[in-house]
């Protein structure tokens, strides 16, 4: 099975396009292209349940990012701030860069 192609990296700043989480925007902790899925800074927020370990030795409710459904998030535009989609570009220097399909501008 191959992995899918996916436009979002780490760093990135997305916003959710649909479900519970809609409109927040944060930054990309982790992709994982096999699953096709993103993890968000401050958004799908969880909490989990942890029995004592030498890590945390009081153990307790810890609360954490959940991962997300790449279809679920768009880039933001750095011009208007709003979602984009992910065009490429070859620039004269032979370069291929990631641009935003609303106003242009170059992503990377």
């Amino acid at each position: 099975m191959t992995q899918p192609k996916l436009k979002v990296k780490k760093g990135d700043t997305v916003i959710v396009i649909s479900g519970k989480n809609r409109d927040q925007k944060g930054k990309v902790l982790a992709v994982y292209p096999r699953e096709s899925r993103v993890v968000i800074e401050g958004v799908n927020m969880i909490k989990k349940h942890t029995k004592p370990s030498f890590q945390s030795p009081e153990g307790g409710i810890v609360e954490r990012e959940a991962p997300l459904h790449v279809s679920n998030v768009a880039l933001v535009d750095p011009k208007t701030g709003g979602p984009t989609r992910v065009g490429y570009k070859i620039l004269e220097d032979g370069t291929k860069v990631r641009i935003a399909k609303k106003s242009g501008e170059v992503l990377d």
